[in-house]
């Protein structure tokens, strides 16, 4: 007679490497981020601190639509919090065409969409 052999535990789950997946593309936007220009770096890293204070149930970054007068609001918070003087930011909006308020919104946005996923990603699970 053929009796089928028993399964190993291990074989039950077909991705067990699933958050070694996460921690290479971890490691890989770190590396990404070591490329950032000096304003640029400065600028993401409030953004993250924004993102972390931002990141918990019922927070507005994980609603369906965002409202874009809040993502504003948070862009100009994270623009007040940058070092030097408000003058001197002022002159460098108007020199660039709102260049640095353009950049801070481009990598609010990134990040939220990066930890928006992860959170979708990550929630299938548990």
């Amino acid at each position: 007679m053929f009796y089928e052999k028993p399964m190993p535990f291990y074989m039950a789950y077909p991705v067990p490497y699933l958050f070694d997946q996460e921690k290479e593309q971890d490691r890989d936007l770190q590396v990404m981020k070591s490329f950032y220009s000096e304003t640029a770096a400065q600028v993401q890293e409030l953004v993250e601190q924004e993102c972390d204070r931002m990141e918990y149930d019922g927070s507005m970054m994980f609603d369906d639509y965002p409202d874009k007068l809040m993502m504003r609001q948070i862009c100009r918070r994270i623009e007040e919090k940058l070092p030097g003087d408000g003058k001197e930011m002022e002159a460098m909006n108007r020199n660039r065409g709102e260049g640095l308020r353009d950049l801070i919104g481009v990598l609010l946005y990134n990040e939220m969409y990066r930890r928006r996923c992860r959170r979708r990603r990550c929630r299938r699970f548990f």
